[in-house]
């Protein structure tokens, strides 16, 4: 029940109730900025059929339909509609306004044909509507913290578990199984390099999701056969501690003395096109050594309590007591690491589009709104304003859940609750 009480404790704060409402209208406008801002129609009426143009268009991205030839032919607001309903923002942020370009203050001289189509943030230099902007910037932030911090979890969560639960002396592994996994490890990563290689650095769709399919398959049946083989023999047979605890530790000693955001470049810069997936990941891949650390000294703790030494005088096997009973209860300092860790990956992704490395040119988020006033004369003050006030509000926020978090998991507020 604990864990359901956690929504009351946090609205009884008033920075963490204001700082929980609102990432619900974060996330919100995160999932449905399409419906808020689009240049497509929500519903519309030509000829007799009825059209659904925003949903339509998430069913021809999967490859499950077409436009038909009028609404390729001719702009959604020139169509002769007999009906028609109009997102609040009737542009996407792609949607060029040539009536407004060059970058036109919210309260200054607009060039539009109705006050619906008033651009109530401004727009930026190419005439891109600034609040259609927001609306999607805020669904990139949202999946960048939230697939970034995903990716980190599961890695901090693993390597922290073996560190923290088996150390250095706990997890012993016939000689056998270690050569023959470590020599399938190498043929498998030389057979994936080789192939992206033989094409010029540029792997394709099937190179970059049936290779690394085909090296895992690879890794483990060429590890069981060798595994097979060497077991046979004397020196197969005998046992060796893993240094788990030694080499994770030593691994994120590393990475932590890297600054994050120069990694993060220097490994974009490596991929010949780097996209918002590959931008999660790498974010993903730097920011799990927080957790890692946390998780290991939970499992530090946790390994020596009286219930894992009767798990282990019943005769369970490690991994059961690893999964089952000691993981489980490690986990709550992970929550307001997440919380903090999304915050950070959200900074992260802005500075990379400010400086314009890592997401494409055509991709509209916070930082590259900004990056604008750089390139710019004018100096246009809105494009400052309204996009580093979402990232202020946001990252804020998340910060402000994570010190409720941390009390909320801290077992000396326990009477304060």
């Amino acid at each position: 029940m604990k864990r359901f009480a956690i929504l009351p404790f946090l609205r009884k704060k008033p920075a963490s109730r204001w700082a929980l409402y609102y990432l619900y209208a974060f996330f919100f406008l995160a999932i449905a900025g399409d419906f808020l801002a689009n240049e497509k129609p929500l519903y519309c009426k030509l000829e007799g059929k009825r059209y659904f143009p925003v949903i339509q268009q998430y069913t021809i991205n999967l490859g499950w339909g077409h436009w038909e030839a009028r609404f390729l032919q001719q702009g959604w607001k020139d169509q002769p509609y007999e009906q028609v309903v109009f997102p609040l923002i009737p542009y996407s942020a792609r949607t060029i306004d040539r009536s407004n370009l060059g970058a036109r203050s919210p309260f200054g001289p607009q060039r539009v044909k109705t006050k619906w189509g008033w651009h109530w943030l401004g727009t930026d230099m190419a005439g891109h509507d600034v609040a259609a902007g927001l609306i999607h910037g805020s669904r990139v932030a949202f999946l960048v913290g939230l697939i970034g911090m995903l990716v980190a979890t599961l890695l901090g969560i693993f390597f922290g578990g073996l560190a923290g639960f088996f150390g250095d002396t706990r997890f012993r592994l016939p000689v056998g199984h270690a050569i023959a996994y470590t020599l399938a490890i190498a043929l498998s990563g030389y057979l994936f390099w080789a192939f992206i290689l033989s094409r010029g650095g540029k792997p394709d769709m099937w190179s970059a999701w049936w290779i690394p399919t085909g090296g895992s398959a690879l890794f483990f049946l060429s590890g069981w056969v060798l595994a097979l083989g060497l077991n046979r023999l004397p020196l197969g047979r005998r046992t060796m501690a893993l240094r788990f605890d030694f080499w994770i530790t030593r691994l994120t000693e590393v990475l932590n003395s890297l600054p994050t955001l120069l990694f993060v470049m220097a490994i974009l810069a490596i991929l010949d096109r780097p996209n918002i997936y590959a931008v999660m990941v790498v974010i993903g891949l730097v920011r799990w050594t927080g957790i890692s650390r946390l998780v290991r000294a939970e499992l530090l703790r946790v390994r020596s309590l009286d219930y894992i030494e009767a798990a282990r005088v019943l005769g369970y096997s490690s991994w059961r007591i690893f999964f089952r009973h000691a993981l489980p209860n490690s986990l709550g300092p992970v929550w307001v690491t997440l919380a903090f860790g999304m915050a950070g990956a959200i900074l992260v992704e802005a500075s990379l589009s400010f400086l314009g490395i890592g997401l494409p040119v055509e991709t509209v988020t916070w930082g590259s709104l900004m990056r604008q006033i750089s390139s710019s004369n004018i100096r246009p003050w809105w494009l400052a304003v309204f996009p580093g006030t979402a990232i202020f509000l946001t990252v804020a926020s998340f910060n402000l859940l994570g010190e409720a978090l941390s009390e909320w998991f801290d077992p000396r507020g326990e009477a304060s609750r």
